[in-house]
């Protein structure tokens, strides 16, 4: 099933929870909508599920416009983090409550509803809970409750609202690998609504990377790491250093955080500068403003450190030794630029870094 919005918007008295939002996704796809609190990220995926409307704006799904259509009608699945299962239902009651509430000329016979429930069981792997009730199973199992009721109706559009928040850590990695091997034996289109970017980029095949009621940036995950689209965005995934600084004649004044100034072909004018762990080497020195403060080996790729300098803490990887609170040199050899007058850069050291 496809999925195209186009110039959503809805307002909340005077702010604006979606702003001209607009979204294509294809067939069989497993998109994650990714931001934090106040994105507009849960407004529009209550809109694609029927459960809130758009003040302007189109959604079509399966090539239907479907702006004006309540959410029984959409055949679309929604799991949502609380999970909300009925406590007086056992699972299989659960399971089969959306086929059970449907108009009776829709309504499936009685034998067919539970054979449909028998099979969802075995697919979600939980065959054996059918005659318990919710509160006699564990967060991960009443999960797998969770999507087998809404994947009963045979949706092809199936909605997950932050569903892995009420699972501890490890039982978390778990079910949400589960849910991609499911998605993919399945080939229903899926969007995850998360603000946790390690589980949007694990599991999804493109991100939508939301700010302020806008998607600002929709890609694969390798893309929005190595080619941000807005400062934003580099500074919400993965894990990076901002330096605001000022460009003057063809240099970055970077030496205010003990750093080397840089040479770069932008206009004189502030701009910030993204640099990940692996664009920063972190080397001993005799006499230096910077300091290691943390150190995380990471076997023979190098080891992690984040090393002090001023009011920052910039984080890289060194080959050499280093110990807590020996001085060192802090050298980016590449790096993200996002230019005030809105245009971006790749910098990168001319000289060859050596990994030893």
């Amino acid at each position: 099933m496809t999925v195209d919005v186009e110039n959503l918007v809805r307002r909340f008295g005077a702010a604006a929870a979606l702003d001209g939002v607009s979204l294509s996704l294809r067939q069989g796809e497993f998109a994650a909508l990714l931001g934090p609190s106040g994105s507009g990220k849960t407004t529009l995926l209550r809109i694609l599920a029927g459960l809130d409307f758009p003040d302007q704006g189109r959604v079509r799904i399966a090539g239907v416009d479907v702006a004006s259509v309540p959410a029984r009608d959409r055949g679309v699945g929604v799991v949502f983090q609380s999970y909300a299962l009925f406590r007086h239902m056992s699972v299989a009651e659960n399971v089969a409550f959306g086929l059970r509430v449907r108009p009776r000329r829709y309504r499936p016979p009685e034998a067919e509803i539970q054979r449909r429930v028998r099979e969802l069981l075995e697919l979600v792997q939980i065959p054996e809970l059918a005659g318990r009730y919710p509160e006699q199973i564990s967060g991960g199992q009443r999960q797998r409750v969770a999507l087998a009721r809404a994947l009963a109706i045979e949706p092809q559009l199936l909605l997950l609202d932050e569903p892995f928040g009420a699972l501890d850590a490890l039982v978390r990695k778990d079910v949400r690998r589960w849910v991609r091997g499911l998605h993919e034996r399945l080939g229903i289109t899926s969007i995850l609504v998360t603000h946790d970017q390690e589980e949007a980029m694990e599991m999804a095949d493109r991100v939508a990377v939301m700010e302020r009621g806008r998607i600002v940036q929709l890609d694969t995950p390798q893309a929005l790491l190595e080619a941000p689209a807005t400062a934003f965005v580099a500074g919400f995934l993965g894990e990076a250093t901002r330096l605001p600084l000022y460009i003057e004649r063809g240099i970055a004044r970077l030496s205010e955080f003990g750093l080397d100034d840089i040479e770069i072909d932008l206009a004189d004018g502030e701009a910030v500068l993204f640099l990940r762990p692996h664009e920063v080497r972190i080397e001993p020195a005799q006499a230096s403003r910077a300091v290691v403060r943390f150190i995380r080996p990471e076997g023979t790729g190098g080891t992690r450190i984040l090393a002090e300098t001023g009011s920052r803490i910039i984080e890289g990887i060194s080959h050499a030794e280093l110990a807590r609170g020996d001085a060192c040199r802090i050298r980016p050899v590449s790096g993200t630029v996002f230019h005030g007058d809105g245009t971006t850069h790749r910098w990168q050291r001319q000289e060859a870094w050596a990994a030893g």
